[in-house]
């Protein structure tokens, strides 16, 4: 039986990587901050008691934070790290995004060099943020791949929350990279980079006050709290929340996926307007929440944008994209569940 350890288990992204693990019929040790979290983990898959373990692990920071996660009889085949800070409620870039980030990152690369000489493949969450040049504002014509680095330093990340988040998500993938290179392990890497990610939250670990920041925009607008005029969209690619989960156990599974970076995105554009637009559509009893006025252009920029390729994605990993409308009517059934 292969057996696998998930970093950061509760978060949105994990929560459904993990039910995908067991559902293959894994054998899962997960990570998480709190005993509560990993209760209500445990709780949610009563029938796979047998194929599933925690070790808490508080603060990734902490150097040798994953050392006894990693260490297990029998050993792990390969790490799943998702464990990494993304919120714009931020006071200090440094110390609440780019060192979590990349120490940690280097920290669970260290740990499996050091006990776990049986990982073959560690597949980390890295984001489109490590890959998207945003000083190039939407550069119409540009088609972005694995190829891009942003070119964001530690000294601008410093400057603001966007920047600390946007940095951490570069530095700690090039850290990474760069571990592999110098300290030469037994195990290969590859990293996932979405973009925006939506979809629906696993209302057993979520809540409508704790909810993931890319989906915490649809909320917004169901609870009118943009009716005086949609926020600007930000950037204008994404992906469905069941493509990244699915990509992580490819990158894992596929012999090919070694020691690559993955662009997991739609090809379809996404803006605030089509959120508001399917809402209207799907569940007309928020459209008095939602502002009267209509975007022009379905709210993306008038002069084009730029394209993410997100042909490694399918050819390698042999992934398929969900419609926008999809994903958010599921994300808003969720949020049904959770209370809305």
């Amino acid at each position: 039986m292969t057996r696998i350890l998930l970093t950061g288990a509760s978060g949105f992204i994990a929560s459904h990587i993990l039910e995908k693990l067991l559902a293959r019929g894994y054998s899962v040790r997960f990570t998480v901050r709190s005993e509560d979290k990993a209760q209500k983990l445990l709780a949610a898959y009563p029938s796979h008691a047998d194929k599933l373990d925690y070790v808490l692990v508080p603060d990734i920071v902490v150097p040798g934070a994953f050392d006894k996660a990693v260490q297990s009889d029998p050993p792990f085949d390969g790490i799943l790290h998702t464990a990494s800070p993304f919120h714009f409620n931020v006071t200090n870039p440094r110390k609440q995004l780019m060192e979590p980030a990349i120490q940690g990152t280097v920290g669970i690369l260290q740990a499996a060099k050091k006990y776990a000489p049986s990982v073959k493949r560690i597949v980390i969450t890295s984001s489109f943020a490590s890959v998207l040049d945003a000083t190039q504002g939407n550069s119409p014509g540009k088609t972005y791949t694995e190829a891009d680095w942003n070119p964001i330093t530690w000294e601008l990340g410093l400057e603001n929350a966007l920047n600390g988040y946007r940095a951490s998500k570069k530095l700690a993938e090039k850290a990474a990279w760069e571990f592999v290179e110098r300290e030469k392990p037994g195990f290969e890497i590859a990293t996932i980079n979405p973009p925006m990610v939506f979809g629906p939250p696993k209302p057993y670990i979520s809540s409508l006050e704790n909810l993931n920041t890319s989906n915490e925009r649809t909320l917004n607008f169901i609870r009118g709290k943009c009716k005086q005029g949609l926020p600007h969209s930000g950037v204008f690619l994404w992906t469905d929340v069941r493509e990244v989960a699915e990509a992580h156990i490819l990158a894992f599974e596929k012999p090919d996926a070694a020691n690559k970076r993955f662009l997991v995105v739609s090809d379809k554009y996404f803006s605030n307007q089509m959120i508001a637009d399917i809402i209207k559509k799907d569940f007309p009893e928020y459209a008095d929440q939602l502002p009267e006025e209509r975007e022009p252009n379905d709210g993306l920029p008038e002069g084009g944008c730029y394209k993410a390729d997100n042909s490694r994605s399918r050819e390698i990993l042999g992934l398929s994209y969900r419609p926008l409308e999809e994903s958010i009517k599921d994300l808003i059934g969720a949020l049904k569940e959770m209370g809305l």
